[in-house]
């Protein structure tokens, strides 16, 4: 699958000062190229040193930079993390930064299969006309959103752009009753909400809700069947990455077999293995990453 991941380029800052190069659409693109896709990252960065580094780093990462521009006069992205006491991380998100205004041309110079986006990346006017613009210009067998929502950076218009244009969805149950409040104006439970999406946007195929530790569900929308899949039991360190390697995991294995029980269960094992380390992209990522779809093999 040839796959362009669009969205932020974001430092996450800790309180011990360290820097980790992250950004939900960076990780998900990371994580489908060590699952088997072929990918592009469309960002802006700064023309900073931060910029400079997360180009090599992205790079160093397999991922291809075509589409990554420098943002004049605009620093690279940074966001400030905390991890409570079930790493759980809460966000301080800095504004009018690089990757709210990412050139891309309407007509791509490379052919894709899939495109992917969230809601962050879509919160300045400038990328929301942009992405339309790029949307109506080209052909994709597949649009994935992952809604992403971090408060306050979403509106009703970021996720009604998403949702009407994807073909597969994700949403987390956390995010899930602020999205039924913002489309239907009550919050509905999960059978209830899937079905309710599912009739107000029509061409949306499937829709993935994670669940943390209760796992997660697949909605097929045409056929109206629901597949769940369980949790893997691990010590959870953080969860920051978790959503972004399912996401990109299931979209790469279903991509290839169109088998949603398998596409499940592997991109649980992987989201197992990131949540019991501290990193979005820990360094062993990619051999665990090979070795289970070696031993997975279909």
């Amino acid at each position: 699958m040839k796959l362009l991941s669009f969205g932020e380029i974001i430092w996450d800052v800790y309180s011990e000062n360290k820097q980790t190069l992250g950004g939900a659409p960076l990780n998900f693109a990371a994580y489908a190229a060590m699952a088997g896709s072929t990918v592009w990252l469309a960002s802006a960065v700064g023309a900073d040193e931060l910029g400079k580094k997360a180009i090599e780093q992205i790079k160093g990462l397999g991922l291809k930079t075509e589409y990554i521009s420098i943002a004049d006069g605009k620093a690279t992205g940074q966001c400030e993390v905390t991890l409570d006491q079930n790493g759980v991380p809460f966000y301080k998100i800095l504004q009018d930064v690089a990757y709210d205004r990412i050139f891309l041309p309407d007509q791509l110079f490379t052919s894709f299969d899939t495109i992917a986006f969230g809601t962050l990346a879509l919160r300045e006017e400038y990328n929301r006309k942009k992405l339309k613009n790029m949307l109506s210009s080209n052909i994709f067998s597949e649009i994935y959103t992952d809604l992403n929502i971090r408060s306050p950076f979403y509106s009703k218009e970021s996720i009604v752009f998403c949702l009407s244009n994807a073909t597969i969805v994700k949403i987390s149950d956390e995010e899930l009753p602020l999205v039924t409040q913002t489309l239907f104006y009550t919050i509905l439970d999960l059978h209830e909400a899937v079905a309710s999406i599912a009739e107000k946007y029509p061409q949306i195929k499937l829709l993935l809700i994670t669940c943390g530790a209760k796992g997660a569900f697949c909605y097929d929308c045409l056929s109206g069947k629901t597949h769940y899949c369980p949790a893997e039991a691990v010590s959870v360190v953080s969860t920051v990455g978790a959503g972004d390697s399912f996401g990109a995991t299931f979209l790469t294995l279903y991509d290839k077999t169109k088998d949603i029980p398998y596409s499940l269960r592997l991109s649980a094992k992987i989201s197992a293995f990131v949540v019991s380390h501290k990193e979005a992209i820990p360094p062993t990522s990619k051999n665990f990453i090979n070795k289970l779809l070696f031993e997975e093999k279909k």
